[in-house]
């Protein structure tokens, strides 16, 4: 999985994986789902990102596993 934060685009992109990317959906404004071939979710995007979280908390991203 990658995570990048793109400050200049206002965005938040999370790979899940390297499958290719063959179609993607915006589910809600901002938010947009990329699938690969078998109609599985490998990215996510957020946009107009620092409306919704503060910019600090994204330069500080951590990562659980529960």
């Amino acid at each position: 999985m990658k995570v990048q934060f793109d400050e200049k685009a206002d965005a938040v992109y999370v790979r899940l994986d390297d499958s290719p990317i063959v179609a993607s959906d915006e589910v809600h404004s901002g938010i947009v789902l990329d699938f690969n071939g078998a109609n599985q979710v490998v990215g996510i995007e957020i946009l107009r990102v620092s409306g919704h979280v503060p910019v600090a908390s994204l330069k500080q991203i951590q990562f659980v596993v529960a």
